[in-house]
């Protein structure tokens, strides 16, 4: 069978840069959001994926389009109709000088899917597989099933050592204790709230880096980040504040980058509870959970105005949402349009539901995750309290935020009615989000695990399953597609908009921005 290769294809590009001169061969980076730990495996979260990919290497890589392109594996083919093969790259080393084989990549996959108390797991990608070593140099990936999109998903793994890693707790990771990976840079250090600091791997099997040293940053402050930039105290930001992107351009001291991201930024309810903990009668009494009826669901939908939130909240920079990804990504529907700015709509469906006296309920999200975050929560509370449906408003740090979203006191159940948080498709098609926010929850098969909602729909679910099974791209992206429209005509979640993410750095230097959100040392290149 013939080699295959996903193609995502989303507008990204570089604002003209200014030419200047760069001597230090250290690189400081101002990051937004900090990444909840080294493990690689523990959260499936962007700033965690981008960091630790620094350190250790994928079998599939991607460029800054999510293209696949080779990384530990130099090639791959199914080579027959439950088998992938994966022919691994001869020659390289742990940062410990021990050398990568099989063995690290089945090990890796075993432990992948299984970190304890992970608030967002890679089960998602690897559950349903099962891989088993050849030679040294040879790895087969089975499944019960047809599956396409085998180098799609392994591609969203980083790949650990047997020897130091595969047995390692995740504070064992953030020790640097078992940080020992094949990439282009070495842990150094990790100082939650102050810095992440690697170095260059001089042995690296793939390009040089250009940076000796890297120091990351995290400055959660938009104004603060931008400060540290024109102070020099960084070289580098990312998430440049929507309100300062205009006043930087004017700046011959400062070069942009700017590019559409796959992330989508959407509402997430509480499906699952009649009892909800933060849904109230308007008299403050216990209320049979409103959030589980699809009427109430689309008329929270039609009740938020998405472009103002990207005109007024995100000052013009970003895209209002339709449905999970952005045009031009592989499984993307061409009938869904943006759902349509109607309060009055909105409250002819709640009374229809039963609810024309409104009810009670508090959004909760991050206030250091997403672009404007906590801003986009308070909007959208103010649009909701004008139809009828009264809003709170909870924001705190991410560092919180993910594992009570995940699971709440009982250990199991996510804690919140009605939160707000984004998704990045890792492997650069529809699938991603389809089978980890919408698919009903099953931890067995890796479905829905970041399904906070417990959204379940046997038919969406049906659509999902068979696209997941299904060799003929062009069949597979009108299943993708299909299962979409379902999920998005069910209010299964409610999208808002989609992220358009800029990056800031001094003379000399420029930055390729990519659609996986991910801020890399290795895309910053000396002018």
């Amino acid at each position: 069978m013939k080699k295959m290769r996903a193609a995502t294809a989303v507008a990204a590009g570089l604002l003209a840069l200014s030419a200047g001169a760069v001597s230090a061969e250290k690189l400081t980076i101002g990051l937004a959001s900090e990444p909840t730990a080294m493990d690689p495996h523990f959260h499936n979260l962007g700033p965690n994926n981008a960091l630790t990919l620094h350190i250790f290497d994928r079998l599939v890589d991607q460029d800054e389009r999510q293209r696949l392109m080779p990384g530990l594996a130099v090639s791959w083919e199914a080579v027959d109709d439950l088998t992938w093969e994966f022919k691994l790259r001869e020659g390289v080393k742990f940062h410990d000088g021990s050398d990568f084989t099989a063995d690290d990549v089945v090990c890796t996959i075993e432990r992948a899917p299984n970190v304890p108390n992970s608030p967002s797991s890679f089960g998602t990608y690897l559950k349903g597989k099962t891989v088993e070593k050849i030679d040294d140099y040879t790895v087969h990936f089975k499944t019960a099933e047809p599956y396409p999109l085998m180098a799609n998903d392994i591609s969203t793994i980083r790949i650990i050592s047997d020897e130091t890693g595969c047995g390692a707790t995740t504070e064992e990771f953030n020790s640097g204790t078992a940080a020992i990976g094949t990439g282009p840079f070495k842990f150094v250090s990790y100082t939650p709230g102050e810095s992440i600091v690697v170095e260059r791997n001089a042995d690296y099997w793939g390009e040089a880096p250009v940076w000796s040293e890297v120091e990351f940053r995290p400055i959660s402050s938009g104004p603060s980040r931008v400060a540290a930039l024109l102070a020099g105290d960084v070289d580098m930001i990312a998430a440049v504040p929507t309100t300062d992107i205009a006043t930087l351009e004017g700046k011959d001291e400062v070069q942009l980058s700017q590019g559409v991201s796959n992330r989508v930024i959407y509402l997430h309810m509480d499906q699952f509870r009649e009892n909800s903990p933060f849904v109230k009668a308007m008299d403050g009494g216990d209320i049979k959970n409103p959030l589980m009826d699809v009427r109430v669901r689309k008329a929270i939908s039609m009740a938020i105005n998405r472009d103002a939130i990207v005109e007024r909240v995100m000052e013009g920079v970003a895209l209002p949402a339709g449905q999970l990804l952005p045009e031009g990504f592989f499984g993307v529907s061409d009938n869904l349009d943006v759902v349509a700015y109607d309060p009055e709509g909105a409250k002819a469906l709640l009374a229809e539901a039963g609810y024309a006296e409104g009810f009670q309920m508090t959004i909760h999200g991050p206030n250091d995750r997403y672009i404007n975050d906590a801003r986009i929560a308070e909007a959208v509370a103010q649009m909701l309290t004008r139809v009828g449906i009264k809003t709170a408003v909870e924001t705190m740090p991410r560092s919180v935020y993910f594992g009570r979203a995940s699971r709440g006191a009982d250990g199991d159940l996510p804690e919140f009615s009605f939160i707000l948080v984004g998704w990045g498709a890792g492997s650069g098609e529809a699938s991603s989000p389809l089978k980890s926010l919408i698919h009903t929850f099953d931890s067995d098969k890796g479905f829905g695990s970041s399904n906070r909602g417990r959204h379940s729909d046997p038919e969406t679910d049906a659509l999902i399953e068979e696209a997941l099974r299904t060799v003929d791209d062009a069949k597979r992206q009108d299943l993708l597609a299909a299962a979409t429209e379902r999920a998005i005509d069910n209010a299964a979640i409610i999208p808002t908009h989609f992220q358009v993410n800029t990056w800031a750095a001094k003379a000399g230097l420029k930055y390729v921005a990519r659609t996986d959100e991910y801020t890399l040392a290795t895309g910053v290149v000396k002018e």
